[in-house]
């Protein structure tokens, strides 16, 4: 079973949805380190149950990093609860994989949300990817991907994007405010390191299109010979 890409920053994969890295709670991180954001929960939830109306999966699948403190408080607390307590009755099941983030979330299995640090589905492993392990084919997150790209003027904009091929799948991040890691000009994954990406297809999610940048080892030779 092959994952379908969505516009949305997500997975179809039969009757799953998978997003990964939301980083709930992100904004009162940084308003802890004096960096003050506006909240963009609702937003979040919001997109998300409108994708959710549309494509009416089975299954919700969290590929890691659905909150964003290494230091559990209650202010997130309460966001994730919020969160699990929008989304599952537009679900049958709620699987969080968990990410490096996701430290102090098992009492969200008091609220029927399944936690593991592997799912498998249609022949994919799902694993957030801040570690290797063994398999044949798997759906990653924990990279948040993304590209530059010079605009109509000349500046250099940074876009999320997915990372497609035939053995993993590299999905960015479901957050806004994760602005991306250039992958042409460096990795954090050991998964891209241990896989080589240069036939993976760049995907670049535009309003309710995706962008088909070709392979990811032609489009970096395209840009370098453009001094991009």
């Amino acid at each position: 079973m092959r994952p379908t890409p969505l516009p949305e920053k997500a997975l179809r994969l039969g009757r799953t949805l998978i997003i990964a890295d939301l980083h709930l709670g992100y904004e009162v991180s940084m308003a802890r380190e004096g960096f003050y954001l506006p909240r963009v929960f609702h937003e979040v939830v919001g997109g998300l149950k409108k994708l959710l109306e549309r494509e009416r999966p089975k299954r919700l699948v969290i590929d890691g990093d659905l909150k964003h403190s290494f230091v559990p408080e209650w202010r997130e607390r309460e966001e994730l609860k919020a969160f699990v307590e929008e989304i599952s009755p537009m679900v049958e099941e709620i699987v969080l994989v968990r990410g490096n983030h996701d430290v102090g979330t098992l009492w969200l299995r008091e609220f029927g949300v399944e936690i593991t640090d592997e799912f498998e589905v249609g022949g994919w492993k799902l694993v957030h990817g801040h570690r290797l392990v063994e398999g044949e084919r798997f759906i990653i997150g924990h990279e948040h991907p993304a590209i530059r790209l010079r605009d109509e003027v000349g500046a250099l904009v940074k876009v999320p994007a997915f990372l497609a091929g035939e053995r993993l799948i590299v999905m960015p991040a479901f957050s806004p405010w994760a602005y991306g890691n250039d992958v042409l000009r460096e990795i954090v994954s050991p998964f891209l390191r241990a896989y080589d990406l240069s036939h993976s297809h760049v995907l670049v999610p535009l309003e309710d299109e995706l962008l088909d940048f070709g392979e990811l080892g032609k489009l970096s030779r395209a840009l370098r010979d453009m001094g991009g």
